[in-house]
């Protein structure tokens, strides 16, 4: 896959650029990806940033990944 990072005059980052024949492949693979290119619904961004407004509130309450992942191991 020869994907090329576009940029803009500032040199950031801004899109990618994915070949044609690269992009029906990854379509072949991931039919449904068509449909996750669109945007999230309001009710969902809003959830979200109550979310994270709550963690930021509760930052100690946040725990390691691993701790989460080495618990789940145990678990199966």
């Amino acid at each position: 896959m020869k994907l090329q990072v576009l940029q803009d005059n500032l040199g950031n980052q801004t899109g990618v650029y994915v070949p044609m024949e690269d992009w029906n492949l990854i379509k072949n693979n991931y039919p449904d990806i068509e449909t996750l290119e669109q945007d999230l619904p309001q009710w969902e961004k809003d959830l979200i940033d109550t979310r994270l407004a709550s963690i930021a509130k509760n930052t100690e309450s946040l725990k390691p990944i691993d701790n989460l992942l080495e618990e789940l191991k145990r678990k199966i």
